[in-house]
């Protein structure tokens, strides 16, 4: 049953109102939560042995994006069922080894009716860890020309916070000796999931209902860096973006 409580929880993370009747396009992630038992995580903190994960020699783990679909609100109150299935996956050779590219498809249905669907786009890569963290930059984006814009910037608490509401025990989201010194980031790292939130942020705070969403996460976004949610509607639908600092791009978007 979709409870109110974790949207009311994510809204405290966002310093928002909380949503009133139904849940905001992809606020279902703070819904259906694999609770695997202790003994059951690898040492990144994902399950060893995921639903849809063959083995992968010391596999590093990314969120690439994905696309949701909505056709009926998803209420406070609702019993909403989640059918999972594996869509594609697609192996390629990268230059640290191995990559395996999957997409993993969610139904959400009510009284055995679908009103909701989402397709996500995850990456395992084996190998190594770059020997030296990445330079990045901590200044201010440049203020963008787009029409809505939201300034955000994520720190430990606010990671550590999300990973709780969404049971996301990847330490490179809250172990920073191990999103440094293991996978090689340069600090912890901003969830994907919560950057394409705080994209459709914008159209929500304006009033726009979103009914199909695309995004895709090019670059990471570390813990302190600040960064601007851009984005602009016409008559057929918009675009969403992720500034970082530098002049990069971290996550686009289009929405109808």
């Amino acid at each position: 049953m979709i409870d109110a409580a974790p949207a009311a929880a994510l809204a405290g993370v966002l310093d928002v109102t909380p949503p009133d009747g139904a849940l905001p396009p992809l606020w279902q992630w703070l819904h259906f939560l694999d609770r695997v038992p202790q003994n059951e995580l690898g040492p990144d903190g994902h399950p060893r042995g995921g639903r849809f994960l063959p083995p992968i020699p010391d596999r590093r783990r990314m969120f690439a994006g994905g696309r949701f679909t909505l056709h009926e609100p998803i209420r406070f109150g609702d019993t909403v069922t989640r059918r999972d299935e594996l869509a594609a996956t697609t192996v390629k050779q990268g230059r640290s080894g191995e990559m395996l590219f999957v997409t993993v498809r969610h139904t959400f249905l009510r009284d055995g009716t679908a009103i909701a669907q989402e397709e996500q786009d995850l990456v395992y890569r084996s190998g190594d860890a770059a020997s030296k963290p990445p330079e990045v930059s901590y200044e201010t984006p440049e203020t963008t020309t787009a029409d809505w814009q939201l300034s955000f910037t994520a720190d430990p608490v606010s990671l550590f916070r999300f990973s709780a509401l969404t049971y996301n025990a990847h330490r490179i989201h809250y172990d920073e000796a191990y999103a440094t010194q293991i996978e090689g980031h340069a600090g912890l790292v901003v969830h994907g999931p919560l950057l394409a939130i705080l994209c459709l942020e914008l159209p929500r705070r304006a009033g726009h209902a979103v009914r199909e969403l695309s995004f895709r996460a090019s670059r990471p976004v570390y813990a302190r860096q600040p960064i601007i949610a851009a984005g602009s509607a016409g008559s057929a639908g918009g675009t969403l973006a992720i500034e970082a600092p530098g002049g990069v791009t971290a996550m686009t978007a289009t929405f109808s």
